[in-house]
Parts: C-alpha cells; sequence; structure tokens
C-alpha cells in the first residue's frame, strides 16, 4: 500500500513538473515573438558543436529522460556540457552512473551595464580567426592548456557559423597566435529569448609575452555580444581557479546560480573521481604522463610525488619512472648522459657533429688559446640539468673565469665549448623515432617605457612560474647581469617602450627560454643525426639537444643529451601517448586495433 502511494506521488510530482516544464516553454515562446521581435520561438532540443564537444542548452528539453539521452549520444574523445540544467539533483538520480555535476561556477557579465576598459593591448592585438594557420595555432593553444583539442577543419568550416565567434590575439612582432576565446551566441543558437550569449575556452599560450591577453579577449568578445544585442554574457570556470574568477570579477561579472552536467568519461574523470594520492604535489611532467596512463585504464601509484615517481602497472607488467625516466633506461646509458663530456664523445663516435671542447684547469695560456681560436665560449659544468650554471657567449678570459667558479658550485669539473651560433634545438626521440623537434629560445622582456628591466624580469618570471606550475622562472643572477651588460644596461635602467632585450642567453625552459614546435619542419638530416645518437647511448627515451642554423638547415652542432626530458614541454605532439606505447604497447586505442587484427 505504501509502495503505491509512492508511486502515485512520484507519478503526481512528474507530471506536474511536466505541466511546468510546458508553461516554462510557451513563456519562452511568447517572449520569442513579442518581446524580442524574434519571428522564431525558441528551438526544442538545442545544442551547439563547439568542436570539442557539443553545448546542450537544458533549458530546450522536455524533461529530464531526454536530455540525458542527448548525454548519451556524446561523441568519442568529446566533452558534452549540458548547461543551465535547473533541477541538478534530480537529473543526477536519473542517471548517477553516467553523469556528475561539474563542479563550476557560472559567472554572468550584464552587458547593459558593461563599460569597455581604457587600457590598450600592448604589443599584441585581437581579431577573428581567419585560416587553417591560426586554427593550428589555437590547437597548440589548447593542448598546452590540457584542453581537448578540435579539428583544424571544424575551425574553417564554422568560419561563417553566426552563432560561433572566434577570436585570436596575435603578436605583433612574431605574429604567432598568442591567445583565444570562443563566443556562443545563445540567439542564433536556439532563438534565447533572453538574449544571452556565453565565453568558452579562453586560453592564453603559456609562452606568451605580453601581459593582459586573457583580459583582453574577455572584453573584446563583450564588447562584440554587446554590439549585437545581447544582454548578458555568461561563463563557467572551475571552483578552484581563483586567479581566473578574481579576473572575472574584476571585470564586472557576478555568480549566478547555474549548473552544468557533464558525463563521466576518461576526459572528465579529474572531476568526479576520487583523486590519486598526492597527485597534486606532482610536477608537470609526471602529471602528464600519469594522466595518459590513466585515460588507458593503466594502473598508476604514486610513490614520491615530489620526486616526480610513480609506478605503472597493466597485464601483469609493472614499470617505475621518475617523469619520464623509467626501468627501461640502463644505467648504463644513464651515467653516459650524466657526464656531458662522456655524452660527447659516445656520440662523436657514432659520426655526429660535435664542438671542440676542453676541461677547464689552472693553465691560463690554454684557455687564453681556446679562447684565440673560437671567439665565444660556453662554460658549463660536466654533470648538471635543467640550465643551471652554463654561461653561453663568453668573449673575454674575466668572464670565463667567473663563469668556471660559479660552474665549479654545480660540479667540480667544468668543461669549455666552442660557441656555435644559431638556435637551440630539442628533439625528443622516444623508441628510436622522433616524436617532437623544438626550437628553444632565451627569455626576452619588452620595455613598456615605466618598468625598469628588473621589474619586467620580475612580472615575466611570474606569469611563466604561473603558466609551467613553477617550473620555469628567470634567475636573476651573474649571468642575467653579463647578459643585460653586452647591451649596456642594468638591472635598474628603464627599458624604452617596445624595445625587446634577451635577458640571459641560456634557451633552457627552467630558466625561463620558452619552446616552439618545428617537428613537422625539422631537416631530415637533424632527425637522423638525433636517433643515431640515441642509438649509440642506447636509450629509449632521450632529449636530444643541438645547435642549428634553423630547423629546415641541415648542419649541426650536437650540444647534450638528457635521459629525462620534460614531455609536457612538447604539446601539442603526442610525447605522453608514445612514451606510455613504449611501456605498454597494447594499452589503449592500440588494444583495440589488435583485437581487430589491425597491427
Amino acid at each position: 500500500m505504501a509502495n503505491n502511494k509512492t508511486s502515485e506521488r512520484l507519478a503526481r510530482f512528474r507530471s506536474e513538473k511536466a505541466v511546468a516544464h510546458r508553461l516554462k516553454r510557451k513563456r519562452f515562446e511568447s517572449l520569442g515573438h513579442a518581446g524580442h521581435g524574434h519571428e522564431e520561438a525558441i528551438e526544442p532540443a538545442s545544442s551547439i558543436d563547439c568542436g570539442w564537444g557539443r553545448l546542450i542548452f537544458a533549458q530546450t528539453f522536455d524533461d529530464g529522460n531526454e536530455l540525458v539521452a542527448a548525454l548519451r549520444e556524446e561523441a568519442p574523445d568529446h566533452r558534452d556540457i549540458a548547461v543551465y540544467v535547473s533541477d541538478p539533483h534530480v537529473l543526477l538520480a536519473q542517471a548517477p552512473q553516467e553523469i556528475f555535476l561539474d563542479p563550476s561556477h557560472t559567472f554572468r557579465l550584464d552587458l547593459a551595464t558593461y563599460r569597455s576598459g581604457r587600457r590598450q593591448p600592448r604589443g599584441f592585438f585581437v581579431r577573428r580567426l581567419t585560416s587553417e594557420a591560426d586554427a593550428r595555432a589555437v590547437n597548440r593553444i589548447y593542448a598546452a592548456r590540457g584542453m581537448v583539442q578540435v579539428r583544424p577543419d571544424f575551425f574553417w568550416s564554422n568560419r561563417d557559423n553566426r552563432a560561433i565567434t572566434y577570436l585570436v590575439a596575435e603578436d605583433e612582432t612574431t605574429g604567432e597566435v598568442v591567445g583565444t576565446v570562443t563566443g556562443i551566441d545563445h540567439v542564433r543558437a536556439f532563438a534565447d529569448p533572453e538574449q544571452g550569449a556565453s565565453l568558452w575556452c579562453l586560453a592564453v599560450d603559456p609562452q606568451a609575452r605580453h601581459a593582459g591577453i586573457g583580459e583582453t579577449l574577455v572584453r573584446r568578445l563583450g564588447e562584440h555580444f554587446k554590439a549585437r544585442g545581447s544582454a548578458f554574457m555568461d561563463l563557467s570556470v572551475l571552483h578552484d581557479n581563483h586567479q581566473a574568477i578574481a579576473l572575472y570579477e574584476k571585470l564586472g561579472f557576478r555568480r549566478i546560480p547555474a549548473f552544468s552536467i557533464k558525463r563521466k568519461n576518461s576526459i572528465n574523470e579529474r572531476l568526479f573521481a576520487r583523486p590519486l594520492e598526492a597527485y597534486d604535489a606532482l610536477n608537470p611532467y609526471a602529471r602528464l604522463i600519469v594522466d595518459e596512463a590513466r585515460r588507458r585504464g593503466v594502473h598508476v601509484e604514486i610513490t614520491d610525488a615530489e620526486g616526480g615517481f610513480f609506478r605503472l602497472s597493466s597485464g601483469g607488467r609493472s614499470v617505475h619512472c621518475r617523469e619520464s625516466l623509467s626501468e627501461m633506461t640502463s644505467g648504463v646509458a644513464m651515467s653516459i648522459c650524466d657526464d656531458k663530456a662522456v655524452t660527447r664523445r659516445v656520440v662523436e663516435r657514432a659520426g655526429l657533429v660535435v664542438p671542440e671542447q676542453m676541461t677547464a684547469g689552472d693553465d691560463e695560456d690554454e684557455l687564453r688559446a681556446f679562447l684565440e681560436r673560437h671567439g665565444r665560449v660556453v662554460v658549463k659544468p660536466a654533470r648538471g640539468e635543467q640550465g643551471r650554471a652554463v654561461a653561453v657567449g663568453l668573449s673575454s678570459l674575466a668572464e670565463i673565469k667567473t663563469a668556471i667558479k660559479a660552474a665549479r658550485e654545480v660540479c667540480d669539473r667544468v668543461l669549455i665549448e666552442a660557441c656555435f651560433e644559431g638556435e637551440d634545438l630539442r628533439l625528443v626521440v622516444i623508441d628510436f623515432k622522433l616524436v617532437a623537434a623544438a626550437i628553444r629560445r632565451p627569455p626576452h622582456v619588452i620595455g613598456d617605457g615605466r618598468s625598469t628591466i628588473r621589474q619586467l624580469i620580475e612580472t615575466l618570471s611570474r606569469r611563466r612560474a604561473a603558466a609551467t606550475g613553477g617550473e620555469s622562472t628567470i634567475p636573476v643572477d651573474g649571468e642575467t647581469q653579463r647578459c643585460l651588460q653586452l647591451s649596456d644596461l642594468t638591472l635598474d635602467d628603464v627599458l624604452e617602450e617596445g624595445r625587446d632585450i634577451v635577458v640571459r642567453k641560456a634557451a633552457n625552459l627552467h630558466t625561463g627560454g620558452s619552446i616552439h614546435d618545428v617537428t613537422a619542419i625539422v631537416h631530415p638530416r637533424l632527425v637522423e643525426a638525433a636517433i643515431k645518437a640515441a642509438r649509440a647511448i642506447d636509450i629509449p627515451v632521450v632529449g636530444i639537444d643541438f645547435m642549428v642554423k634553423g630547423p629546415t638547415d641541415p648542419d649541426y652542432v650536437f650540444i647534450e643529451a638528457n635521459e629525462r626530458p620534460g614531455l609536457a614541454n612538447h604539446e601539442p605532439q603526442p610525447t605522453a601517448e608514445r612514451f606510455v606505447d613504449l611501456l605498454f604497447p597494447l594499452s589503449g586505442h592500440r588494444a583495440a586495433l589488435y583485437a581487430l587484427g589491425k597491427m
């Protein structure tokens, strides 16, 4: 009897809810015709494909079952979002094993009262996405920010879609795309009677040199929708993204009680599943591999988060790793890479081009003769990593002696090499195949006519640290001061507006350098030399560093080999995927291909 009464109450509740929803829709339709002058009523069961997934507008669905059914149609490797869910608790009860409440806040900007900012962007400008090259650049930024990528042809095929607006920020000097944002016009998407709009996929290149890119993109999109007559612009931001929330509140956004629902899939796993113990303490290099392993169903045990150690297990196989260094790298290979002089001898015997090198000693005449022979030299510790105590382009005995003293604080044995003019190229070789190639450039600042060079360095260093999880900062030390002296500058000088100066010669990421992908254009001879070096060392995962005239030029000089290359530095190249393929060849998509007989 009690069960019957419960069933009756539940049926009555559902009936009343359906009636209320129909009344709500009729009100929307009435507003659509009369309140805002639209000829079409609100479109039922509306969604819009954004390339990375669909935005599903929950207010256009008759009931929860229909909405859940729409979420079940999510395409592989996509992230659909049901937005403006009015009763999320009820919806979750209908499919608790399949969907979850997104832990994000919704913020709204009232465009009727919004006022444009007076600050003009410096060094970059905002424009529409106009080419497939723009689309590839946007995907590169998405990858660097851990976002779902979009087929480049999707951007291009939707360039005339009036419901979607793609804006990009372009560096005035280099022409590179350094930021992006996507806007959705709700009126054009589903005849929204409230005349709303929303902002999605705000992303700034972590290596961008200029401040204010994100803020400018948000402002430009808001101005665009205001000019179209939109009443508001909404956005969704994770509850713990305090830096972004502070920006939005500064611009006048206010939080509203709107909720989103997503499917439980591998992309969203960190949002709904219990996090790995100590996961947050991992650095970006370890986290990238851990995320890829978990996505494939490979078991992960974090053994020492601070050191970047974890164990991966699948199918009875277990491999202990420290970031990209695994048990598959032998102790011999690691010791070859550890000593730069040994590395040089090994690869030279394999036929690679190496610079002339000497060990720093007490014989000043020998040092002077070496300098006279080469004009400019590099000083570096024989053992060391992350660019510590490396000085590049030294041209006087005094500079060399100072650099030797600094290098000896890292390693007793110091090497002096001939300096090869050109660019620093890193090639990542996994399983003796090239996976990624990137030019590494030294840190440089751009003057604004107001700030000292010290202040510009500190500002850039904060941005680089925020973008790399604290991995990239610019030291203000003797090497920085020496580099400035080459331009007759000091740390306390105010740099004139627009002037661009290099503040360190070394291009290492950890000392503030930036990385620019050149995998698609790197010369085959450079690839061949890198693979030959990896085979000579007999190492399965390695970063080979060359000095080159350019990535498309075959000339090079070998610099060193890194047994633990930072794979997170090379997005959008599939470095983590190839690393896990090496350890577990039949994991993930490869297992599916093997089962289908395609491998």
